[in-house]
């Protein structure tokens, strides 16, 4: 997505140049099948399912070869690989391709769901797009209570499988968002945060956020004290080491992970 005003949206840049935010999604290949973390965009905004306003506001590249679709088709697999699909909330830019996978299990935090079938507020009656489910996934409902990991509630997303895909309450973007924490290759974790962040020095011991950007996630939360509290947490597990961290959007941290 390239919004216009990257100096405000990311701190560098020119004022009227395009942001680059990018929506990152995980491909987990475990011992059962297939896991998409998030799904970014889907075929049908692609090819023309996106609101005007939301076109006009966050720019996207409509570009069918960026869909999950797509890019799990290159890998060699098919859409029926994707056995699961675990979101960290449901904004049409983390879940619009969930019609793509239709015959994958769709793990989510229960509050979530509520807060899209029975949206309280102006803003929750306009991000939630029924749209993008009215094929009827096959929603697997999960609590916000767990076990403990690194200080945070967790649920096992995929039950008993042998696969450590784990589900944490993150609050404060959504009622019920949610960061995703998962076994890498080489046995260490990563957790991918969604939009309890949106820029890397976010969760750096400073806590830096450009301004636009501030605002941007301020007018977007539905709970903006859990947002604040929940980036402290995530500063202080950033600071502690061990867990590498990945927000949706920042194209640094992108960068990063896809050049190692």
């Amino acid at each position: 997505m390239c919004p216009h005003g990257r100096r405000l949206m990311q701190g560098e840049g020119g004022w009227l140049e395009p942001a680059q935010i990018v929506c990152h999604c995980w491909l987990i290949e475990g011992r059962k099948g297939l896991t998409l973390v998030d799904t970014g965009l889907g075929t049908a905004q692609v090819q023309g399912m996106v609101h005007a306003h939301l076109k006009a506001l966050m720019r996207p590249t409509l570009d069918l070869r960026e869909t999950a679709l797509a890019q799990v088709v290159k890998l060699g697999f098919k859409a029926a690989d994707v056995r699961h699909i675990v979101l960290t909330h449901l904004d049409f830019d983390h879940a619009g391709a969930l019609a793509d996978f239709p015959e994958a299990e769709v793990h989510v935090h229960a509050p979530e769901l509520t807060a899209a079938a029975h949206p309280q507020s102006l803003i929750e009656k306009q991000r939630y797009e029924a749209r993008l489910w009215a094929h009827g996934p096959k929603w697997v409902r999960h609590s916000t209570a767990g076990e403990r990991w690194n200080g945070f509630e967790a649920v096992r997303a995929l039950g008993d499988s042998d696969d450590e895909i784990l589900l944490l309450p993150l609050a404060g973007h959504t009622r019920g968002h949610a960061g995703v924490a998962a076994r890498d290759q080489d046995g260490g974790w990563r957790l991918h945060c969604g939009d309890a962040y949106f820029f890397h020095t976010e969760v750096e011991t400073a806590g830096r956020c450009p301004p636009g950007l501030n605002l941007f996630q301020t007018l977007l939360a539905v709970d903006n004290p859990a947002r604040k509290t929940n980036q402290a947490r995530l500063r202080q597990l950033n600071a502690q080491g061990g867990v590498a961290l990945n927000s949706a959007h920042c194209p640094h941290e992108y960068r990063r992970d896809t050049a190692a």
